[in-house]
């Protein structure tokens, strides 16, 4: 005989549940529902005067070459950053699963780039690479690789990818480590009676279970490179150089605050807001069939 249980008090969920919804409600609706409609509203620099323009502004975009380079830059940038995020976190983490002596010690080094600002992440890196007193880029320019970020748009690019797929790192190992502890080790000593291979275990019996991981992990790190690399390429390079590394996110800040287009950068924000929605849906439509929970 099944029990049903009865909770009488019915105003308590709604009142734990209000702090959140609040923050929400202030800090993403509230934002979002004055970008859409400054997006159909054009104004001067000074906010003197306002003028309704319809979907003027979206029309304007989708006509500016430079919008739509950095467009297709970003679509690039984005899969570059998730692919160099989430295969290395993967690799540390079958790795650090592995150890047995001085396994907390690995497991919290590895970590701990997490708990850095994306700016200071992507200052570190410039420190690093700079042609002037970098360490790293001293080493290539002994070895005869001429590497310049500050002049060279191909190499600034990549000096920003791989700063911010480096701060991400660390979110990725945890849940990947995560996922990894809470397979079943009978399954894995199933597979070593059967005759399999580490590598034939890896891809028949590990990471088809951690697909529900690899998943969520690749929805939130498409997030992460179309929103919060903002800082590291704000510290790096500013969106140069000639707007080499100006993806969509960086454009909306240099068009609203730089350029004062707010009606502009409001409908790239929108534009911006859509694209990230849209490629979730998909992911959550079609690439979840394949995943096993």
């Amino acid at each position: 005989m099944d029990r049903k249980v009865y909770f009488n008090n019915k105003a308590l969920p709604y009142l734990l549940l209000a702090p959140q919804l609040a923050i929400t409600a202030v800090f993403f609706f509230w934002p979002a529902g004055q970008a859409l409609f400054m997006s159909v509203l054009q104004q001067d620099p000074f906010g003197a005067k306002v003028v309704f323009v319809g979907l003027e502004n979206f029309k304007a975009i989708f006509e500016d070459p430079d919008y739509l380079a950095a467009l297709w830059r970003t679509a690039w940038f984005s899969l570059a950053v998730t692919l160099f995020a989430m295969v290395p976190a993967l690799l540390l983490a079958v790795m650090a699963d592995r150890v047995v002596r001085w396994a907390t010690f690995y497991k919290t080094t590895l970590i701990v780039p997490y708990a850095i600002a994306p700016a200071v992440a992507g200052v570190l890196w410039l420190f690093m690479f700079n042609p002037a007193i970098g360490s790293v880029a001293w080493v290539m320019k002994s070895l005869g690789v001429d590497w310049n970020p500050t002049l060279n748009g191909t190499h600034a690019m990549w000096l920003v990818i791989l700063a911010s797929a480096w701060k991400q790192i660390a979110y990725n190992f945890l849940f990947f480590l995560a996922g990894l502890q809470s397979i079943p080790r009978s399954l894995l000593e199933a597979a070593s009676i059967d005759g399999a291979s580490e590598a034939r275990k890896f891809w028949t019996v590990v990471f088809p279970l951690l697909s529900p991981t690899t998943f969520f992990l690749l929805v939130v790190n498409l997030v992460y490179a179309f929103f919060d690399t903002f800082g590291v390429v704000h510290a790096v390079t500013g969106g140069g150089p000639a707007k080499a590394t100006e993806i969509l996110v960086y454009k909306v800040y240099y068009d609203g605050v730089h350029a004062l287009d707010l009606g502009s950068s409001s409908a790239q924000s929108v534009i911006l807001m859509a694209i990230v929605i849209g490629l979730t849906f998909v992911q959550f439509r079609f690439i979840e069939r394949k995943v096993h929970y």
